[in-house]
């Protein structure tokens, strides 16, 4: 695979080949704290009116960064954009949609030319190679990794059998991941009202301050507004539809960053804002339909079947990087209620629909009442992919990463490390972690 330009920021100095450890060495060995606590509250103090960013940060959610930096292999990095963009090649076909438009929300087929931000593509590092365990349609953190990126410190004294030496971690360009992130608004905007300028924003989730992500929210209204748009963060209750147009109080809305949970605008709370969106009264980004090509967990399903990817004619080298790239998904279905009860310990249990760990369960903690309760409603099984782990001082912890995709290219990729089933941001030592690549 040839370099993607994109991830160069990512990649450091490093010692001489016979003094580099691999990522796995480097995972179990390193014990560094990399996070410049002193450098995230500058950071976060030069944001004029943010004064608060910091308690919100560090001490109110101490767990939502990780002390320390997680290491992967170059090659294994190559793997997951190789399988990133099989899957991209697979989901612009038009027989693809036709079959996941048969189970999407209606809002879904409203065709429209914005394309849909932040999409995040989640990996497990098995033993053969990584597998992709999801995509998520509107991922959050991307601006918490931007500023995480720029609070490290250099890392790390090289432990086991190699000699000490010094791997740096990366020092990206101050502005550059927000700049990559305002060009992605700028050209959904783009994409609907090409050159009208862009002079309002809303960025739209329930009950946005009570949010565990409400220190992003801020992040990104302050970013939109050093480009002199007007921002709101609100609850969908809050707009209205009139005169042709989306309304926050006097403040005519031209574009919304949805950050909502309800991916087809289904509820009552959000009747408001999917008239507008249908009517074309706003441009909506990320929207239902961005969800049902790439975010229904059903999608794995046809996304990693031989027979149906070689019907639509997709090409043999594809559809073994998905095959191998993609952790084994089924749909669940009650007629085999016995079968996937016998095999529920090599399986975990996701709503279709669903996203975080929402609903979701393994198999081996799994309940006969849940159980139950999973056949009646829309559920996909996964084969259980192990996590690779980081040792630190706090213990092992499990990892995944999380690649933010726009328009098929990688903008930036963030580990996370926790304890327990799924991510939770409440593991001691745990949170969104940076990504080194080795050599």
């Amino acid at each position: 695979m040839t370099h993607n330009p994109r991830l160069s920021f990512f990649m450091h100095p490093h010692p001489e080949p016979e003094q580099t450890p691999n990522a796995e060495q480097l995972n179990s060995d390193c014990r560094c704290s990399s996070l410049n606590r002193k450098a995230l509250r500058s950071e976060l103090n030069r944001l004029e009116g943010n004064e608060d960013l910091y308690r919100m940060i560090a001490e109110e959610r101490p767990n939502l960064f990780a002390e320390s930096a997680v290491f992967i292999d170059q090659a294994c990095l190559d793997q997951q954009l190789e399988i990133i963009a099989a899957l991209e090649r697979v989901i612009a076909l038009p027989a693809y949609q036709q079959q996941v438009f048969k189970y999407a929300p209606d809002a879904a087929r409203f065709l429209t030319k914005a394309h849909g931000v932040f999409l995040g593509y989640d990996f497990h590092l098995s033993a053969d190679g990584p597998k992709l365990i999801e995509i998520n349609s509107n991922a959050g953190g991307a601006m918490i990794n931007a500023l995480l990126i720029r609070a490290q410190n250099s890392c790390c004294e090289i432990v086991g059998n190699q000699q000490p030496g010094k791997l740096k971690l990366p020092r990206q360009d101050t502005q550059q991941a927000e700049t990559q992130f305002m060009e992605m608004f700028y050209r959904e905007w783009r994409a609907e009202r090409d050159v009208a300028p862009l002079r309002s924003i809303a960025i739209v989730d329930d009950d946005p301050q009570n949010q565990y992500m409400w220190p992003e929210f801020l992040l990104f209204k302050h970013l939109f507004e050093h480009h002199k748009i007007q921002t709101v963060i609100c609850d969908p209750r809050a707009l209205n539809y009139r005169d042709g147009g989306l309304w926050h109080g006097d403040l005519q809305i031209d574009l919304v960053y949805n950050r909502l949970t309800d991916f087809g605008l289904e509820s009552l709370e959000c009747r408001t804002l999917r008239e507008a969106y249908l009517a074309g009264a706003v441009v909506l980004t990320p929207h239902p339909r961005n969800h049902a090509l790439y975010a229904d967990k059903r999608n794995l399903v046809w996304l990693g079947k031989d027979d149906f990817l070689r019907a639509i004619g997709v090409d043999a080298h594809t559809r073994t990087l998905l095959q191998e790239g993609i952790a084994h998904t089924v749909l669940v279905d009650a007629q085999n209620a016995d079968q996937f009860w016998a095999e529920r310990k090599q399986l975990f249990f996701k709503p279709a629909r669903g996203y975080g760990s929402k609903a979701a369960y393994r198999g081996d903690k799994l309940t006969r009442r849940v159980f139950e309760d999973i056949l009646q409603h829309d559920y996909v099984a996964q084969t259980l992919v192990k996590p690779s782990e980081r040792h630190l001082d706090a213990g092992e912890l499990k990892l995944d990463l999380r690649h933010y995709v726009y328009q098929r290219q990688t903008q930036l990729v963030c580990a996370r490390l926790y304890q327990g089933q799924t991510t939770n941001f409440r593991t001691p030592g745990g949170g969104f972690a940076q990504v080194v690549v080795v050599p």
